[in-house]
This record gives structure tokens, sequence and C-alpha cells, in this order.
């Protein structure tokens, strides 16, 4: 598409591009706003400030420590933690030392998390203790030779961090028994960076700076190559496009954001870490936003103005009674993502806060904004909104020819945030990547006049469940493990809290295995949002006449 006829519905003031090459890398950005807002606070974590001065000083140090064990530049090192203080300091460290970032979400089984280690060829991981039960169960198969050991207190000061930990610890009982021999406490690596040498390394726009695991198009779990570019341009295409919402904060206030969505969320990474650093404003950490009474309480002694989140944490917070305990009315900015927001829920929380949710669209392999609603509008579109500054959207059909006005096509996406490819699968990356540059989503699309586009379908069978991915070839794979399970297939259904939720459909070999049976395998092995919502057992299940199962069918009898 050489027109970008979306350019005539952007707000007044908002740029068609952004120069995405004033920062040679992340670290220039992170380093720019360190020096420049000091003073400032760059995080809020239970009841305490963490300014950009201490984040920059933290970091530095976890920096020279990861270069005193030997790592070579352009090794891989996972991050395994919910939003704590240590998150964002490992985020620049590794950054700063030379190395890529390597997300993992730490509801992790001992399963997904070595497939994910050993794909990426992690040498390092900063976890937090709590699930270090996980690591410790897997750590020997994995590339994995040094482990920095978080705790939710480290950055709390002594007292109140000791009180934090023992809590944690022995009343909530969160940290169930683990054996690392080796590992060195998170305060402790700090300690020896502090004496260590540190070698600023020259890292360019081209270089790696993150690995984001995703199912991608296919469901198997592949590292998207965000390179520090990619993550530069989302920041400042996200900047531009967040303006006129955020024009109406008063000058000299400290631009808070709330930190709800996990750090290891792509989403959460660009949009509430990068881009707050970037702006000099202030991140409120959520480790359990699940958690909606803490959570609440926590919103209750700030003033928001930035709050970033999928549709059922907006759903639940709305309809929590404790919701008119946090002052709403300084909230600028709603941004929906990682699932479509239900007019409901748009509406509620429009009439309860006056600030309307403005629905984003985008991908791992996207870094991730891809397209939005214009952050002055009050109305509710259905729409994924317009492409962003510096981005091209087409739709295409099956060959990859365009398709004409007002057909529905694959959504394909082409800007300075696409990512370089699928880690170390040349295969994978040419699926999906057509020969002018383009991504192509799996996600079947229409756009209007106006350039606002609407996605109606899925190519691909992915599961969407509250802005989780969950392929059905990863479960069945797993399930189809479990003895006495003839064969399976799995699907998504609709669900009101969670948009989608999983369905399981066996085949027996033998009436012995039960609905608990079931359940318990996948706990062990799935994390939370991949275990099925719904198990049914039947007799046989759809195939074409080659005998490949019709998902879409189980779908439809749903």
């Amino acid at each position: 598409m050489t027109e970008r006829i979306w350019l005539n519905s952007y707000p007044q003031g908002v740029p068609a591009d952004v120069d995405a090459s004033v920062y040679p890398s992340l670290v220039a950005l992170l380093e720019e706003s360190f020096t420049k807002f000091a003073d400032r606070p760059a995080f809020h974590f239970m009841g305490r400030d963490v300014s950009y001065a201490q984040t920059d000083l933290l970091s530095r140090k976890l920096a020279a420590y990861l270069q005193s064990l030997g790592l070579a530049r352009g090794d891989r090192v996972a991050i395994m933690m919910p939003n704590v203080p240590q998150y964002p300091v490992a985020v620049a460290a590794i950054l700063r030392a030379g190395y890529v970032v390597v997300n993992v979400n730490p509801l992790y089984t001992p399963r997904e998390l070595e497939g994910q280690l050993r794909d990426s060829g992690s040498k390092a991981i900063v976890i937090i203790e709590n699930f270090a039960t996980t690591l410790a169960q897997c750590i020997a198969a994995t590339p994995v030779k040094h482990v920095v050991l978080c705790a939710m207190g480290d950055q709390l000061g002594l007292l109140k961090g000791l009180l934090v930990n023992y809590v944690v610890r022995n009343v909530k009982k969160l940290v169930p028994p683990y054996e690392l021999p080796g590992a060195v406490r998170f305060n402790d690596a700090i300690a020896k960076g502090a004496n260590a040498s540190f070698t600023k390394p020259a890292i360019g726009p081209d270089d790696i700076a993150v690995l984001q695991y995703t199912g991608g198009t296919t469901g198997v779990a592949k590292g998207a190559v965000l390179l520090h570019r990619n993550i530069i341009a989302n920041v400042l295409q996200s900047e531009a496009w967040n303006q006129p919402a955020i024009r109406g904060v008063p000058q000299g206030e400290t631009y808070t954001s709330v930190g709800a969505l996990p750090l290891y969320h792509i989403f959460a990474f660009t949009v509430s870490m990068m881009l707050g650093m970037r702006g000099g404003g202030k991140l409120v950490l959520i480790p359990n936003p699940r958690d909606l009474p803490a959570t609440l309480k926590q919103l209750s002694t700030q003033r928001i103005h930035n709050f970033p989140a999928v549709n059922t944490l907006f759903n639940g917070l709305a309809n929590h009674p404790d919701f008119g305990t946090v002052d709403w009315s300084h909230l600028r900015l709603s941004v929906g993502g990682g699932m479509a927001v239900q007019s409901a829920v748009a509406k509620l929380w429009l009439d309860k806060t006056g600030c309307s949710i403005c629905e984003g669209y985008g991908l791992s392999e996207t870094s991730p904004s891809a397209s939005c609603n214009p952050t002055d509008s009050k109305e509710y579109t259905g729409s994924i909104g317009v492409p962003l500054p510096n981005t091209w959207f087409k739709l295409v059909d099956d060959d990859g020819n365009e398709v004409p006005p007002g057909q529905p096509g694959e959504i394909a996406i082409k800007g300075p945030q696409v990512m370089a490819g699928y880690w170390q699968r040349p295969d994978e990356t040419a699926k999906v990547m057509t020969e002018d540059g383009y991504f192509k989503t799996g996600d079947i699309g229409t756009m209007d006049a106006r350039g606002f586009f609407r996605i109606i379908d899925r190519k691909k069978d992915m599961i969407l469940v509250s802005g989780f991915n969950v392929y059905p070839n990863e479960i069945e794979d797993v399930v189809s493990q479990l003895d006495g399970v003839l064969e399976c297939a799995c699907v998504g259904v609709a669900d009101d809290k969670t948009g989608e939720a999983v369905k399981l459909v066996l085949v027996r070999k033998s009436p012995d295995l039960t609905e608990a049976a079931v359940r318990a395998y996948c706990k062990t092995h799935l994390t939370g949002y991949k275990q099925p919502k719904l198990v049914e057992f039947r007799n046989d299940l759809p195939k074409t006449p080659v005998g490949k199962i019709l998902r879409r069918e189980l779908r439809d009898k749903t």
C-alpha cells in the first residue's frame, strides 16, 4: 500500500513519521534519562520510590558484576520475575553490559522454562526466589551457569526488606523449597559489582536487545529478535501517539503510570517501562494485579495519569467495591491491548473514570505497538485504530496479493518496529516475512474509508486468554503424552472474564482416565492461562478425509 489514507484520521499535532535514529541504542536512551531525571522517582514499589539516579547506580554495578562472570558480548541473560524494582535494574544492566534480555514468564512450569532457556542459549538468569524451585528442577538441562537470586524485599531498605521477606517466606509461604548451589543473592551481586571494573561496550542500532518468546503464527515457541532500533522506534512512535492525551497533565507534575501488566510481556516492557523512562515518568509497580484489593490500595496513594491494561483487568477493577478509593480524576490515558476491549467494559470504565479506553493492537514481533485508536477520542470504536507513525498496513490474500478495498484479508505490517526475524529459525521467519518487508500477522481484518482497521477472524488457531497467546499445538502435544489419552484437540471458547478460554476435547483409551487426572497433569506441565477451563470426553474427533482433526468444527459445536 503506497498511500497511507489513515494519516487524515491522525489527531492534530501527531506526525506521520518520527525520527527513530536519535538514539544509537536503548542504552543511550536509558543513560540520557538517568542523567536528565536523576532526582525524579523512576519506580514506586510497596510505598517506596526508586529514583533514576538509584536505578542508574544499581544497574551499572549489576552490569559490572555480569561482565565479571566472563560472559561474551551478545550472550543471552534471562529475567524471571514479577513487577519488582529489580526487573528494570536487571534490564538496564544486561543491556549496558552488552548482553541480550530474554524475558521469561515467572509462572512457567519446569518444562516450559527449560525449553526457553535452551532455545535462547541463556548463560545466566536473574530470578526471584518465589520461582527458584522451577529453575532448580530444570537447570541441569539448560546452558545456565550463573544465577542471580532476588527476594521481594531486596530494594525496600534493611528493616522493611527483612519484614517483607519474612512475610513472603514464612507467613504467606510463597517461596517453595529449592536447591540452587552457587546462586548469588541480588544484593551480593550489586556489592561485588561495586568492586568490579565495568567496560562500556559499543552498542549499535542493529544489535539485539531482546528475545521475546511467542508462538508466532504457528504455535511453536520462538524468540522474536528485537533489535535496539526496533524498541527505540516503538517507544518514540508510542510517545508521539500519546501526546494529545498527555498534554493535559499539568506542568511540573510527575507523570505517573500504572505498571500492572507484567514487564516480561512486550506491551508492558516497551509501553510502560521503556516509554516511561524516556519521558522521566514514574511507574507504579504492581507485582500481583490479580490481587485487586492490594492493587487498589497501592493506587489509592498515587496521582495516576496513564493506565495500560487488558480488558479483564479494566473490568475486574471497575466492578470492585474498592474502586472509588482511588482518585481517578487525573487519568488522561487508558490504553487497552493484548486482547479485544469489550464495549460494556469500555462504557463502564468511561462512566467511572471519565477517561475512555483507547484500544491498540500489536504483537511480540512488532515490539509490540502497530496501531491504536486516537488518544483524544471519547468514543468506543470496536476497531484496533489506525497504524502508528512510520507504519504501513496492508491486507493480503493467501497468495500474498493485496485485496480490493472493502474486502477482508490478512493484516501485514511494515515499519521500523518490526522484528529482525525469529531467533535461529530462518524457516519460520520466511513463513511470515514478505519480500517487500511486511510481517504477516495471521489476523484477518478489514479497513474502512478512514483507514481504521478491524480484526474479524484469525487465520491461526491461536486462543487469546486475557491477552496471552495459547497455541492448541502445544496443549495437544503435552496432553497426548498423558497415559490413557488416545487423541485430543484444543479449541478456544468465548469467556466473559478472559475473552476466550481453553477447551480440551479428548478420546480415552480406557474409561479409567478421569477429568481430575487430566487437570492435575495439565497443572504440572502448563502455566495457568494455558490450562483448560473445560474438559470434555468424546468417542471420536471430527477429521478430514486425510485424518487431520477439524478444530473449526469442534469450535462450531461448542
